[in-house]
């Protein structure tokens, strides 16, 4: 059984409603009929039910078991943007701009998760990323105790030897450009939440640098150590350690010289970066040298999951999104 199929089943009893905004998009309507199809989770659509139900209908799908939230609803639609108003006018939003936000429909989505009209949302096939990011930064916010918004990629490798039965989980790979102490702590913190999510088990967090516990002297290295230092202090049960090579976090023969009585060397399942050039260019060499399925970007830190799609994707890319959100909904 693959990652997703197994993420399906542990989401499907949850039965969560999950929002794709970009009805107008046929691959997301083809997305909504095969998710109603598998039946993981409650699916809504954003759109009127007499304009995207033959749609649905003709991609396989059956209607009466997809709902429909009308963005047009009048009462809402002035609900939504009063709220909307109330949350940026400190940021030099005025009524008109709330308007105009809440007819672009992943704004509107978002706003239907900040609500509770849906548990999260799956955007982006049609918007760019910056739109979706902005959109759940501003309706939905950051998860209590956080105040960045990161993303991670799962790591499927067609191999066992590393993580856990080849599976991995990189971090951040895809927003933060050049974090701050501050921020690193968030986005090691947040990954190990997406890994509960995920996975269902306990992360082991490695904070990577180009030194293994003093190898090497340099501010870098010494950074990433206080960041593990921290997280632990934070999360004293969470399984943290830095700072590590990637050989030391990963291959226990290389951790027991480099880093013996480290909790973390030579098994983890988490992989922290110290800045986004550096988690970028890791995962694409997963990808492509270690044949690996890099499955992201997954947005992660987020009061409530709004996850965001490239506008090249395909039904599929669509679907598994849909999963990734739903299981983001299980708490960690």
């Amino acid at each position: 059984m693959n990652l997703f199929e197994t993420i399906k089943q542990r989401v499907r009893p949850a039965r969560r409603r999950l929002l794709l905004a970009e009805s107008h998009d046929d691959r997301v309507v083809r997305a909504a009929a095969q998710c109603q199809a598998e039946d993981f989770t409650q699916v809504v659509l954003l759109g009127a039910a007499d304009r995207f139900a033959p749609a649905v209908r003709q991609a396989g799908g059956d209607p009466d078991r997809i709902e429909f939230l009308d963005p047009a609803e009048p009462a809402r639609l002035e609900a939504f943007t009063q709220a909307y108003y109330d949350l940026r006018k400190a940021k030099g939003c005025t009524p008109g701009k709330a308007r105009t936000a809440m007819a672009d429909p992943v704004f509107h989505g978002a706003m239907c998760v900040r609500t509770g009209l849906v548990d999260g949302m799956v955007a982006g096939s049609a918007s760019p990323s910056s739109q979706v990011i902005r959109a759940a930064l501003h309706c939905v916010g950051t998860r209590e105790g956080l105040r960045t918004l990161s993303s991670c990629f799962i790591i499927v490798l067609p191999f066992p030897d590393f993580g856990q039965q080849g599976t991995l989980l990189m971090a951040d790979c895809g927003v933060v450009p050049m974090p701050t102490e501050d921020q690193l702590v968030d986005i090691a913190r947040s990954a190990a939440a997406s890994w509960r999510q995920f996975m269902g088990t306990e992360p082991v967090v490695a904070c990577l640098s180009f030194s293994t516990k003093g190898s090497a002297r340099h501010e870098a290295t010494e950074r990433m150590a206080r960041v593990a230092e921290r997280v632990r202090g934070l999360e004293p049960g969470l399984a943290v350690d830095g700072e590590l090579q990637a050989d030391a976090a990963l291959v226990p023969d290389v951790a027991s010289r480099k880093a013996p009585g480290s909790p973390v060397a030579g098994r983890a399942t988490v992989l922290v970066f110290p800045d986004l050039q550096a988690g970028n260019i890791g995962y694409k060499l997963a990808e492509r040298l270690g044949r690996a399925e890099a499955v992201g970007p997954i947005l992660q830190g987020l009061a409530k999951p709004i996850n965001d799609l490239s506008r090249g994707c395909h039904v599929q890319n669509i679907v598994d999104a849909m999963a990734i959100t739903a299981a983001q909904t299980l708490g960690a």
